[in-house]
């Protein structure tokens, strides 16, 4: 008779497992990531890893939507705050996540050097599509509240969202480029200053995308980068 396992209990060990593939996939990449490799991890057979995941794919899937699960709790207060207006939710919604960055920048720098290698392409663009999915509803209810309150002024509203997304997600892609160059170069002032530049030129774009005021939304300066920068060069003298 096969042996009852209680739902806790499942959830539990099922967490244990997906855990440990999220870090190896942060840690070795997702193609150079095997089975085996959780198995060894977490110490159980194949016949237990599948009674919890189909394939190495369903596994994927679980850790993308627990990234996506993990990422959307911080921001859900914001966008439903009533007192808010939409150019504060919008700011409060990058200072959010500038936050969540800054209080797990050890384990982030870390990640870098992994997550825009070859080996982690399909876990790129599976999260990307996750965050659009996720994220670009609720931006647009903000476009459209701005919209109410005379702040912003755009066409095809239904869309600004996805555009917003897409504009961080260059600007992200960009700066971890630039973060990352900190390795092989030993002048850091020019990457410094490229790093704002390229934050002022999204912000801006994203001002205009909205049709919302010049400046309403920040910029970074260079004490905020400099965090980085010293963070960065701290994590390679640690290698």
């Amino acid at each position: 008779m096969a042996r009852t396992v209680k739902p806790e209990e499942f959830a539990a060990r099922r967490g244990e497992i997906l855990q440990a593939a999220r870090r190896l996939v942060f840690t070795k990449g997702y193609e150079q990531m095997s089975i085996q490799d959780v198995l060894d991890y977490v110490k159980i057979s194949s016949g237990a890893f599948h009674h919890y995941f189909d394939s190495r794919r369903a596994l994927l899937d679980a850790i993308i939507d627990h990234i996506r699960q993990e990422s959307e709790k911080p921001l859900l207060p914001i966008f439903h705050d009533p007192h808010l207006s939409a150019i504060e939710k919008l700011q409060g919604f990058f200072d959010t996540l500038d936050r969540l960055r800054s209080a797990n920048k050890a384990d982030i720098i870390q990640l870098l050097r992994v997550w825009y290698t070859d080996d982690n392409a399909v876990v790129r663009l599976k999260v990307d599509e996750a965050v659009l999915a996720q994220r670009a509803p609720l931006l647009n209810e903000i476009v459209q509240q701005g919209i109410r309150e005379g702040s912003f002024s755009l066409n095809h509203s239904e869309k600004a969202g996805e555009v917003i997304l897409s504009l961080l997600q260059g600007m992200t892609n960009t700066h971890a480029r630039l973060l990352l160059s900190l390795e092989h170069e030993t002048d850091e002032q020019p990457i410094v200053e490229e790093i704002i530049s390229t934050h002022a030129a999204y912000m801006e774009a994203i001002e205009r995308v909205l049709g919302a005021p010049t400046h309403s939304l920040y910029r970074a300066d260079a004490t905020m980068v400099d965090t980085w920068v010293r963070s960065i060069r701290d994590s390679k003298n640690q290698v």
